[in-house]
């Protein structure tokens, strides 16, 4: 058998011993990811216990992301079981060039900083501190309307809530909809925030089969059936960290699917607005199984932490008590300057001058990178590098680092016992100028040219 724990036949509860155990073989590196652990039935009979303590035992490591079960196939040691997926370090690593996080370019926040400038000279300032009023609110939605209307999806003022970030809007959608040990569906590499709070909140994470690099309507519908999946989760614009944009035919082939079999849709449209060519949110084909997310870090500025979210009305109740229960409050403050720039069309300037420098900063990459397959258009923010064959994202992450350059591999994007590609996510816009980006692709082309 693979794994042969050694057993306190006094411990209390056994189930938790096991698990415990298990989890420190799979940390220690005795239990390699991808690896096929015995048949539940068959460990119960070598350790002549109950087969159901093995079972919560194996329950407790899948809820915790260590272990991935597939009908008819076992229980595997997740890939992505001991990979970071927190992205964002506490402090900034000196002398390296940052190539990792999802940041856009920081040239354009001068209208941002001027609109906050009027606010703070207007008389009533002091209002801004205080709690929201409901009028106010109620010309704050009118704004999220008409900015998701500019990405792609016409919604109504009253299924309007406001959130401190995406992220948070992800982790209070999962909170308010789901119970521990629920399944939700997502691609098999994808955002770590999904990953990160899926596991704070007790939930699995399927991955579902993609067919032409985007999620497959088929193996959505046998993952609902086999898995009894309560949603999904989905980025179709600017997958991260993949690049890949869905065609129009798939959004609407997953909307029938999660109309069909009555599970809600988590639609991160963090990235809908970069793209010049707007194609209908999926939420377009099923407004009453999804959960919009329009956020502004990515598309206007890091630090204006606020996420629009639109909410059918089945789903309302819980996902505003999920958001009061959390206290994922926003500020009055960054929602009125929010509401104020998108009124007033200085969120179209700053977006235009976002897309406008990061054409040119990705032009640069093609430069320097033309003889390798990086994924991702002229408008991606980041860009998904495919590696040799020989060489893993892990392996290419840890030789860019000590190289001075900060990438993050496939490893730290994968779903349960997915396959990570041979791959590395490189952010396009995070260093702060062009020439600082293109000293750090300059190294990454040398490495990739050493590994070849």
């Amino acid at each position: 058998m693979s794994w042969k724990p050694v057993i306190d036949q006094g411990a209390k509860p056994m189930y938790r011993f096991l698990a415990n155990q298990l989890e420190q073989d799979i940390v220690k590196g005795l239990l390699l990811p991808g690896t096929r652990l015995p048949p539940q039935r068959e460990l119960a009979d070598f350790l002549d216990i109950n087969v159901s303590t093995i079972s919560k035992a194996f329950k407790v490591c899948e809820l915790k992301g260590l272990l991935s079960a597939t009908v008819g196939s076992g229980t595997f040691v997740s890939f992505d079981a001991l990979s970071n997926a927190y992205l964002l370090s506490d402090r900034k690593t000196p002398n390296v060039i940052e190539l990792g996080a999802t940041l856009p370019e920081p040239g354009s926040y001068e209208s941002l900083a001027v609109q906050l400038r009027s606010m703070v000279n207007e008389p009533d300032i002091v209002k801004w501190f205080g709690y929201s009023r409901p009028n106010d609110m109620l010309w704050q939605k009118d704004a999220a309307v008409k900015l998701m209307e500019r990405g792609g999806y016409d919604t109504e003022i009253d299924s309007i809530l406001f959130s401190n970030g995406g992220q948070n809007a992800i982790t209070a959608a999962l909170a308010g909809l789901c119970k521990h040990g629920d399944k939700v569906g997502a691609d098999p590499h994808t955002y770590p925030g999904l990953k990160t709070a899926a596991a704070m909140l007790g939930i699995q994470l399927v991955p579902i089969r993609q067919r032409d690099r985007e999620m497959d309507a088929q193996a959505l519908a046998d993952a609902c059936r086999s898995d009894n999946l309560k949603g999904i989760y989905l980025i179709p614009d600017h997958h991260n960290p993949t690049t890949h944009r869905m065609s129009l035919a798939r959004r609407k082939a997953l909307a029938k699917v999660a109309r069909e079999q009555n599970i809600f849709i988590i639609e991160d449209a963090t990235y809908h607005l970069m793209c010049p060519k707007r194609l209908p949110a999926v939420a377009t084909f099923a407004p009453d199984q999804t959960i919009h997310i329009a956020s502004l870090s990515k598309t206007a500025a890091p630090g204006l932490r606020l996420a629009y979210v639109s909410v059918p009305e089945r789903y309302r109740k819980s996902l505003s008590n999920a958001l009061y229960n959390i206290n994922i409050s926003v500020s009055p403050l960054m929602a009125e300057l929010a509401a104020r720039m998108i009124v007033s069309g200085n969120i179209d300037t700053i977006i235009e001058s976002h897309r406008k420098n990061t054409i040119a900063r990705n032009k640069r990459v093609n430069q320097i990178l033309s003889n390798y397959h990086c994924h991702g258009d002229e408008t991606s923010i980041f860009r998904w590098i495919q590696l040799s064959a020989g060489i893993s994202g892990a392996s290419f992450e840890r030789l860019a680092l000590e190289r001075g350059v900060q990438v993050y591999a496939a490893e730290r994007f994968t779903v349960g016992n997915s396959l990570p590609e041979n791959a590395v996510r490189m952010s396009v816009c995070a260093p702060e100028t062009i020439e600082e980006l293109a000293r750090g692709l300059v190294i990454l082309e040398k490495l990739l040219k050493t590994l070849s």
